[in-house]
């Protein structure tokens, strides 16, 4: 894979390049209901995209659903780029975005499968898993520095 790039989506190409790849992950890989994951959210976030050239590759959202806690969705990598760092770097921009607007901590709702991905970012796990989509996940939180 080439360099790729990770940016805020301000355009509305970018915002539609980052729901195809959510798309691609969670609809036609995972087997998510559209209505699912496209949840009406969408407008309230801030959307973030991944980009090997033109090619987008990654995405992922930042909502802030409650006080100064951000809330990080829809993270995802097309599977021919996963385990190059795409994740990684797509939760870091994420992160210095969360910072800047002055959140205190961020959360998630991992699958489970993802679980040590986010661990490994500091992420630490909170309560018992429990099935969202039909998927099992557990919710993780790390503070903001």
């Amino acid at each position: 894979m080439a360099e790729f790039e990770v940016r805020v989506a301000e355009t509305e190409r970018e915002r539609e390049d980052a729901f195809a790849v959510r798309n691609v992950v969670f609809v036609e890989e995972q087997g998510v209901d559209e209505e699912l994951e496209y949840d009406g959210r969408d407008h309230a976030a801030v959307h973030f995209i991944a980009y090997d050239g033109d090619e987008p590759i990654g995405a992922a959202r930042l909502r802030e659903p409650a006080d100064d806690v951000g809330k990080v969705e829809r993270v995802a990598v097309l599977e021919p780029c996963r385990g190059e760092g795409v994740g990684r770097a797509l939760m870091a921009t994420l992160e210095e975005r969360a910072a800047t607007l002055g959140f205190s901590a961020l959360k998630l709702h991992s699958q489970t499968r993802a679980a040590g991905f986010y661990r490994d970012l500091g992420y630490e796990r909170r309560g018992e898993e429990f099935e969202e989509a039909g998927i099992p996940h557990v919710e993780m939180r790390k503070p903001v520095n």
